[in-house]
């Protein structure tokens, strides 16, 4: 029997097509830049139909409705690199609100007397809440075991119930505030620009600028990813996993009552229905910015350019005077392409890691051949 050589395939096993370094380089550059590859595509294509689309004005009001889904999918970055999903924020977001216009317009019952708190306050509270319904889920799936498919979809419905019953199914309006109150300032979120932009968008640069630094830059960010790459070897370097899914959990419940502070804040009221199916803006977001829904791999950055994405579709379907239930089906079908690329990444990951293992096993072999 001939020995084998190096480059000899394994017995019984064929010699995958290989290739080059710089096409497997080209290959990973491109999927880490999709969603800015797409966003550039929608802006060229869209300033065909539209004339407006890329004035100044038009880019800041539509950087404006990305805000609340880019403070979303922040939140959600987190949880889905640890492998986990949160299909509450959207209800979160709605409760938070319904709970700030409800002390913004009956103030808070304590020993008889009714008590109107600072604006500030007030905020503080409704994000407080989110990050308490969110660290609520991170318990039930770290501790109990219980699938977050399952947990987070029984607290889109509990929370959603909650803001419901909370306004008696109406919304909390004109919550600007009363100056015998102590506590105007609500809207100034939602309507005062700094510098000629809208403070909802240094709202959202700053919640996504610590989001990446907290993910790249610190312990518990290589925690997080840990975690969503291999638990197990996770739990065995010693890292706190179920602290860490509890912390990712309150992270995305606290980003989801920003939110909701964000639209009640704009729109100067709190709808208990408002932000539904924001969850999904927020997931097709996150994915399509590269983020791995198996986890382990993603950015905060590529998320918040994947909700650009979403939401400049969105708003380009709106000036081209597309029908909003074409909006429903294109949102749908970039949630289906942005999944079924991720599948495609990941099986091109796993391709390249066998090919680099059976390539280290024929130089074993031929190695240790006389």
């Amino acid at each position: 029997m001939p020995p084998r050589t190096e480059n000899a395939p394994l017995a019984g096993i064929a010699s995958p097509p290989r290739t080059s370094a710089p096409a497997q380089i080209g290959i990973a550059l491109a999927m880490r830049l999709r969603s800015l590859a797409a966003l550039v595509i929608l802006c060229l294509v869209f300033s065909q139909f539209s004339p407006v689309y890329l004035s100044w004005e038009n880019l800041v009001t539509m950087t404006q409705h990305v805000s609340v889904t880019a403070v979303l999918a922040t939140g959600m970055t987190f949880v889905i690199l640890t492998a986990g999903i949160d299909l509450s924020v959207g209800s979160i977001a709605a409760l938070s609100g319904v709970a700030a216009g409800y002390l913004l317009v009956n103030g808070l019952p304590i020993l008889g007397k009714t008590v109107f708190l600072p604006v500030l306050t007030v905020i503080a509270i409704a994000i407080a809440l989110g990050a308490l319904v969110g660290c609520i889920n991170g318990l039930v799936v770290a501790f109990l075991r219980i699938p977050a498919f399952i947990v987070t979809l029984g607290m889109l419905y509990v929370a959603r119930g909650s803001a419901l019953l909370i306004s008696g199914g109406s919304s909390f309006v004109g919550l600007s505030g009363d100056q015998a109150h102590g506590n105007l300032g609500f809207d100034y979120v939602g309507t005062a620009r700094w510098f000629g932009l809208p403070v909802q968008i240094f709202v959202m640069v700053v919640i996504a600028a610590l989001g990446a630094f907290v993910t790249s830059r610190t312990i518990f960010g290589r925690h997080v990813y840990a975690v969503g790459g291999n638990e197990r070897a996770a739990i065995s370097a010693g890292v706190r996993v179920r602290v860490v899914k509890v912390a990712v959990y309150a992270i995305s419940g606290a980003c989801a009552g920003i939110a909701g502070v964000l639209l009640a804040s704009q729109l100067s009221a709190a709808d208990p229905t408002a932000a539904t199916n924001y969850e999904l803006a927020a997931i097709a977001a996150v994915v399509l910015g590269g983020t791995s829904l198996f986890g382990g791999q993603g950015s905060v950055g590529g998320s918040i350019a994947g909700a650009f994405v979403i939401g400049f579709l969105n708003d380009g379907l709106v000036l081209s005077n597309v029908s909003e239930f074409w909006q429903m089906v294109a949102t749908g079908l970039v949630i289906v392409i942005a999944v079924g690329i991720d599948e495609f990444q990941r099986i091109g990951s796993a391709r390249l890691s066998a090919r680099r293992r059976l390539r280290s096993a024929g130089q074993k072999d031929a190695a240790r051949a006389p």
